[in-house]
């Protein structure tokens, strides 16, 4: 019998555990024996059209590479922020793309990102649907955001999740050698959707209190009440330390900034400076010590911080991936569900990914309290599951030793 081609595709933001659900690909299609090759785009859908591709199984011809893959941050096969037109829009893009795919007698096509490559996934199987293709088209999550809908998360959130709490934790130790009072501002990735700074949460232990303070864009943020909350716990402490998302904004909507915001080519916003606007605020406000800390993309790629249960299920999911696929699945994106929070366990599923793209799954309410200044105990038994577990990680002269990735930057 005939076996399968394939073709897979990283595209977005770079995170600690999306190299581990290419490894999860790899290693389900490999030895599912179904397969004959197993291609990677170079740098997304966008590379697929400069026909830049290369074979997966000559690169990873044994389990030790997959291993390594597993375990390096970032993007293995490069990335993009493309915004691909409807076939209605630009039906030439297209059929340029399924060209290539047929002339590589494609039957599964994987691409392993958040909601701007979700898009991607809805538009390729709108159009193989309307052309009758029977290529496989499947969307494999990640995002540090853990905003996409239906999963109960996303792999490379508990990753990200597990830096911001240690790096809150020793902001906290850093802070509370002084007897002096101050306002320590931490700003945080997460325009729509404020998980990873509710994750900042985890940081608390029986010495640790921090953060003080956490506001998420789900909650309306009042300048005047900020002031006041801040005032009143430096009557009883010498130090706040207070964790906002980047995208916090008024009642009106407006977004809390320090300059002029900007767009991207998918329509978000660029956010500049919540974190040193709040500084401002009460450095005007307040005689005490003050400064901001903008966290910004460092937890996206820090492996030496990973969580081993992220780039666990990061694995599991490319696997189910290349299963639903021999299944008959497309049009879809793996999920997880959960089943128990203690112990804690999940299960491997798909929904249909027109449920899934171009929404945004935002905090629930109810689990932001009443102020819109803390998060609750409901809050942290969700997250507290997806930390845990560490990484061995490989040194070389003292570094993290990770792939060799020097393709990336070749010329098409």
């Amino acid at each position: 019998m005939k076996k399968r081609n394939c073709i897979i595709g990283q595209s977005g933001g770079p995170t600690a555990a999306i190299n581990a659900s290419l490894a999860g690909v790899i290693y389900g299609a490999k030895y599912s024996n179904e397969y004959e090759n197993v291609y990677g785009m170079i740098h997304g859908i966008m590379g697929l059209l400069e026909n830049r591709y290369i074979d997966l199984l000559k690169e990873f011809n044994n389990d030790e590479k997959i291993n390594a893959l597993k375990q390096t941050p970032a993007m293995y096969l490069g990335s993009c922020r493309f915004k691909l037109p409807t076939y209605k829009e630009n039906l030439d893009v297209y059929v340029k793309i399924f060209d290539i795919l047929t002339k590589l007698d494609i039957t599964d096509f994987y691409y392993i990102g958040g909601n701007d490559s979700m898009d991607t996934v809805l538009k390729l199987s709108s159009y193989a649907d309307s052309i009758g293709s029977n290529i496989q088209i499947i969307g494999i999550p990640k995002t540090i955001d853990n905003d996409l809908m239906i999963t109960d998360h996303t792999p490379g959130f508990g990753s990200a999740a597990k830096y911001i709490a240690s790096t809150l934790l020793e902001i906290a130790h850093d802070t509370i050698i002084y007897p002096v009072k101050s306002v320590t501002i931490i700003e945080i990735m997460g325009r729509d959707a404020g998980w990873l700074t509710a994750a900042s949460a985890l940081a608390r232990n029986s010495y640790c209190s921090a953060p003080h303070l956490i506001y998420l864009p789900e909650s309306d943020f009042n300048t005047e009440s900020f002031v006041e909350d801040v005032r009143d716990l430096l009557t009883v402490q010498n130090n706040v330390i207070v964790a906002v998302s980047e995208g916090i904004h008024d009642s009106n909507g407006n977004y809390i900034s320090a300059g002029e915001n900007s767009s991207d080519t998918f329509g978000h916003s660029q956010l500049s400076g919540a974190g040193k606007a709040l500084e401002l605020l009460i450095r005007a406000s307040l005689p005490v010590k003050v400064r901001s800390v903008e966290i910004n993309i460092l937890q996206r790629c820090a492996v030496h911080l990973s969580s081993a249960t992220d780039l666990k299920e990061a694995f599991l999911s490319g696997e189910k991936a290349v299963s639903l696929a021999l299944q008959g699945v497309t049009a879809s994106m793996v999920i997880m569900k959960r089943t128990s929070d203690a112990p804690y366990t999940i299960t491997y599923d798909y929904a249909e990914i027109k449920n899934i793209a171009n929404e945004a799954k935002s905090v629930p309410r109810e689990w932001i309290n009443a102020r819109g200044n803390n998060v609750t105990y409901e809050m942290l038994t969700y997250l507290t599951p997806l930390i845990q577990g560490e990484v061995p990680i490989a040194y070389h002269n003292g570094l993290p030793n990770y792939m060799d990735v020097s393709h990336l930057s070749s010329q098409a």
